[in-house]
């Protein structure tokens, strides 16, 4: 019998990618042979999202796409849309094993022996409706897919925004052990890893054996191999005074910030169960930009929640129009099964959302495109990804500005100077640096 076939995918998140990079090391170890997702396979892993219906639609289609092209292949099912959809999951044909989130990482222990590998007539469930709390560790860490490695710090969220689901489909805030995350990014190091993206839902409210999220950058910064270390998504509320001064104290962190803002109306924010409003946002804003001048910020804005009027969708294009963002990210409301707002009235028309949200899109276009501009003629650090688009190699650059220079087949995972040439909405183009001319020494003549 030949080496049995599994295939990963994810929906959602940066910290669901990471996680899929564990089950796939978990699924290496028990002797599986990783296929790329879409080829023909034995076992499908769909790490799924529920933080929208489209990302739920999508799992279900996903799992009846790989049925066609490999129709006895074993499907097992986890993400958030297997905590908070299990009932539904369990209706749909081509579904072999669903695993809910605490046990998730445990998922390749609950696969059959290759030789039982085969469907069966009903979905095998692990599931528990509630997730424990406390401090966690990974059982083992995983190879990256990407030169940026993908760093688990923290899971759950204890916020409860009331369009949110993912307090349901994750559970309350918990923090990994620190020397699990310290192990691994030692190991990473040793493998030649130069950046780490923090990930995890709420990172900023880390917190284990009395150290927080900032004390945890201190203990990274002092690991000598490692040239990056840049935070993903973090809430406006836990972005302090003493973070800021952090990420500007060393070269290390990335002057690069996502900090979701949802909504420029106050109005809007109050029903949305949002812990800021629109003047300590933009304060906090000011205060970044003053502490790291050449910091790339990226915001999450939300179309078409319950109540927002045009005048209140005004005032985020306003604020989103004033704020120096360098891009957004836009995405209509889905109404959740659970959450608070599903019991709030005046629902706003999908025609409305739809011309909203391309709106905003047009916007996103022209901010991307005005941060990218300012950098044609300037030199900048860029560190390359694996793979190529078409003639070009791409990378990014500390404040996550992406960047594509003519491929020369030696720049994976090298960091190098780049000088801009050209600039679009999506990418700015450059041409590597020559290496500086050293005069030789008389000393040494």
């Amino acid at each position: 019998m030949g080496t049995t076939r599994a295939s990963l995918h994810t929906l959602g998140c940066r910290l669901n990618q990471a996680e899929t990079s564990i089950l796939g090391e978990g699924l290496r170890r028990k002797g599986f042979e990783l296929v790329e997702f879409g080829q023909p396979t034995d076992v499908l892993i769909l790490n799924t999202c529920s933080v929208t219906e489209d990302a739920e639609r999508t799992s279900r289609y996903l799992i009846r796409k790989t049925l066609r092209h490999s129709p006895h292949a074993f499907i097992a099912v986890t993400g958030c849309y297997a905590q908070t959809g299990m009932e539904t999951l369990t209706q749909q044909t081509g579904i072999d094993l669903i695993v809910g989130q605490q046990f998730k990482l445990d998922l390749p222990t609950y696969l059959p022996p290759p030789h039982e590998l085969r469907k069966r007539p009903a979905a095998e469930v692990r599931h528990t409706k509630s997730i424990l709390r406390g401090d966690f560790d990974l059982p083992y860490f995983a190879e990256p897919d990407s030169t940026r490695a993908l760093l688990k710090i923290q899971d759950g969220c204890s916020a409860m925004c009331s369009f949110c689901i993912i307090p349901f489909a994750r559970g309350h805030e918990r923090s990994r052990k620190l020397e699990d995350i310290l192990s691994e990014v030692r190991e990473l190091t040793a493998g030649g890893y130069k950046e780490v993206v923090l990930t995890g839902v709420n990172i900023g409210q880390y917190i284990q054996q009395g150290l927080d999220f900032c004390a945890l950058l201190r203990r990274l910064d002092q690991i000598s191999d490692l040239e990056r270390i840049r935070i993903s998504s973090i809430e406006p509320t836990t972005v302090n005074e003493e973070l800021l001064d952090l990420l500007a104290s060393s070269k290390k962190f990335c002057p690069y910030l996502h900090i979701p803002l949802q909504s420029g109306d106050d109005q809007i924010l109050r029903a949305m169960h949002r812990r800021h409003t629109i003047k300590e946002y933009s304060m906090l804003v000011e205060k970044a930009l003053a502490k790291i001048p050449d910091l790339g910020l990226g915001t999450d804005l939300m179309v078409g929640f319950p109540g927002e009027t045009e005048a209140a969708f005004r005032n985020t294009v306003a604020v989103a129009s004033d704020l120096p963002f360098s891009y957004l990210h836009v995405f209509p409301y889905s109404p959740r099964p659970g959450t608070a707002a599903l019991r709030l009235n005046q629902q706003v028309p999908s025609a409305s959302i739809k011309k909203r949200t391309n709106l905003l899109l047009d916007l996103d276009r022209a901010k991307r495109l005005t941060f990218h501009n300012k950098y044609i003629g300037q030199t900048l650090s860029v560190l390359f990804e694996s793979g190529t688009s078409g003639a070009y190699r791409t990378g990014t650059t500390p404040n996550f500005t992406k960047v594509a220079v003519p491929d020369s087949g030696v720049l994976e995972n090298q960091i190098k100077l780049v000088t801009i040439t050209a600039a679009t909405d999506r990418c700015v183009f450059g041409d590597l640096s020559p290496l500086p001319t050293i005069k030789p020494s008389l000393a040494l003549l």
